[in-house]
């Protein structure tokens, strides 16, 4: 006779390793069926495009989940050190068909979506696109994660859940208007809510001090609700998560005291906390010292630094590891990037943790922070350098405000003893800048409190270690780096130009899609007389279709044989895309005036 399972061996038969994947197209259709029927609970009859996309997307992720949480098993078991990519901009795109890529799964997809007399590009049109970026910054922090994975780094990235990302551009009698991006108006299939481990961010208050030492307190809390996407690796089993903070307001913000009128009113203001993750601020090359976007910029380094600092005590060897309540391993464990200035603030959150709550003295709390972060400085533009009024800082985070100035008064002490008598250097390299409105000098503090520094082009980083920072790197050389920014091949070349990607590797592999250093393989080929005209036929094809969608959007039809200059992005009043319109448009009139000057010459 068989013994009874207890309830702990009940529970062990609940795993992910049980569930079968996708496998073939008939498995395929049955889910797409599956998820239409039960999970948007329709049928054929009152089923819209939108319905068949989301019923795709469901069964693409039901093949994603299984990674996605053994991944994340295996993390634990290991205990890697994570890598924790902060940004207030996450430039994703769409999801559908780089998730079908990386998994393996686009000619399945493609198949039964054929079979069951579906047009794939069609379905693949209808997702929203997941704008929560402006450009170069929030693309290159979603290539980083896409490339993390695929290399099979633990890693993480952490920012906000905007409900509005960047604005939708439409050009109305040559002027372009802005109108709000509503990407969440029919839901996300790709996140997955997490409210159990929602946390508190604390606002405004008053420092106390005790004999514990300092006490951040009347606080206002808003709360930080996380989502979380699958940042799948290319066909390596890895799937890392990208976690979002939306803000939610407390059941009781604004209500301890009231009356039946005072609770309206008291309902209503939750809307001011909730502001914090409602809209993107439309640039990342200039900075606006509003006192929403310090918000922001506090309430994700706030939320994420709680999460990093539970998921390393709570680690498998975190919870029996002495080291790691004293923090002595935590540098070893954690790495945090700090993508530009704006979760600059990592760097006092840090030490106010270590130091307030978890009670380590000043010296280690600090060599434990600057060991863990990083920092990239993405521009040199001074008017994109962040510099925030001391006084709305004193109102906002009255107690980071003091842990800044002690930063800085230690950094200038060490200055100053190094140089003697050079009261100019001192002010040049202070985190406080003096003057009319006193200033905290973002840029600084992120130099200051990391162990690295990079620019993201090599010209970039010259200038920034021999202007920008020069005296700081005269300091510290040694932390002064540069990473050049490159892309994702999955994403920008075999999504974007099939055609292309499929010509690469005939000729050289497909090798080149993990590690984009063998397409120098092709100069090989660069007198191949039928492989030149085959790269000019995919061109060619290219430059049809996008004739045929220029007809069909916008009613302008255009010579498919003429030189194209192609810029998908909105045009910034401070950004190249102005500059080459600009460049089109003296073109245009020098060859107009050359064809008429020989026509009067003739």
């Amino acid at each position: 006779m068989a013994t009874p399972l207890t309830d702990s061996d009940k529970r062990k038969q609940i795993s992910v390793r049980g569930i079968a994947g996708l496998g073939d197209v008939s498995e395929v259709r049955k889910s797409f069926n599956r998820h239409l029927h039960f999970t948007l609970v329709k049928d054929r009859n009152v089923s819209t495009p939108r319905d068949y996309y989301f019923a795709l997307a469901h069964t693409v992720r039901d093949h994603l989940v299984g990674r996605w949480i053994r991944t994340q098993q295996y993390y634990y078991e290991k205990d890697p050190k994570r890598i924790y990519y902060l940004s207030l901009e996450f430039y994703m795109g769409r999801t559908l068909q780089n998730t079908m890529l990386n998994l393996g799964l686009q000619h399945a997809c493609d198949e039964a979506v054929y079979q069951l007399g579906l047009d794939m590009e069609e379905l693949e049109e209808i997702e929203e696109d997941a704008g929560l970026g402006n450009g170069g910054l929030g693309r290159l922090a979603a290539c980083f994660l896409d490339s993390m994975a695929t290399l099979g780094l633990a890693a993480y990235g952490y920012g906000i859940r905007y409900e509005f990302g960047i604005f939708n551009q439409r050009i109305m009698n040559g002027w372009q208007v802005e109108e709000a991006d509503d990407w969440l108006r029919y839901g996300n299939p790709w996140e997955k809510a997490r409210p159990e481990f929602m946390l508190p961010v604390h606002f405004y208050g008053r420092v106390e001090q005790t004999a514990e030492g300092s006490k951040w307190v009347d606080t206002q809390i808003v709360l930080a609700m996380p989502y979380d996407t699958p940042v799948p690796g290319y066909k390596n089993n890895t799937v890392n998560t990208m976690r979002l903070w939306s803000a939610k307001a407390p059941n009781d913000f604004n209500l301890q005291e009231f009356n039946v009128g005072d609770y309206i009113e008291a309902v209503l203001d939750r809307n001011l906390a909730e502001n914090i993750s409602r809209v993107l601020y439309p640039n990342d090359n200039f900075f606006e010292g509003k006192e929403l976007r310090l918000k922001q910029e506090y309430f994700v380094v706030a939320a994420t630094l709680q999460d990093i600092i539970r998921r390393f005590k709570s680690s498998k060897f975190g919870c029996r590891d002495p080291v790691r309540t004293a923090f002595d391993s935590f540098p070893d464990k954690v790495a945090i990037q700090l993508n530009d200035t704006h979760p600059a603030l990592a760097i006092p959150e840090l030490m106010r943790i270590l130091v307030d709550i978890e009670k380590l003295d000043w010296d280690k709390a600090w060599d434990v922070t600057k060991r863990t972060c990083a920092y990239t400085n993405h521009t040199v533009l001074p008017e994109a350098l962040e510099r925030w009024p001391v006084h709305l800082f004193e109102k906002l985070l009255p107690r980071h405000l003091q842990i800044i100035y002690a930063i800085n008064q230690k950094h200038l002490d060490e200055v100053a003893a190094l140089y003697p008598g050079d009261f100019d250097r001192l002010r040049r390299m202070s985190i406080i800048e003096e003057g009319d409105c006193k200033r905290i000098n973002m840029a600084h503090l992120c130099v200051i409190g990391s162990h690295a520094v990079n620019g993201v082009a090599r010209i970039h980083s010259e200038i920034v270690k021999n202007t920008v920072f020069k005296d700081f790197y005269d300091l510290e050389s040694t932390k002064f780096q540069n990473k050049t920014n490159g892309i994702t091949p999955r994403r920008w070349l075999m999504l974007c130009n099939p055609g292309l990607a499929d010509i690469i590797a005939e000729k050289i592999g497909e090798d080149f899609v993990t590690d984009l250093s063998q397409l120098k393989k092709l100069l090989d080929f660069v007198d191949d007389e039928s492989f030149v005209h085959d790269i000019a036929k995919v061109k060619q094809e290219n430059k049809l279709k996008f004739s045929a969608y220029l007809e069909e959007q916008y009613k302008v039809k255009i010579n498919p044989s003429s030189m194209f200059d192609v810029q998908v992005k909105r045009i910034h009043e401070y950004k190249r895309q102005l500059l080459n319109c600009l460049h089109i448009i003296a073109i245009y009139n020098r060859e107009y005036y050359i064809v008429e000057l020989y026509e009067f010459i003739v």
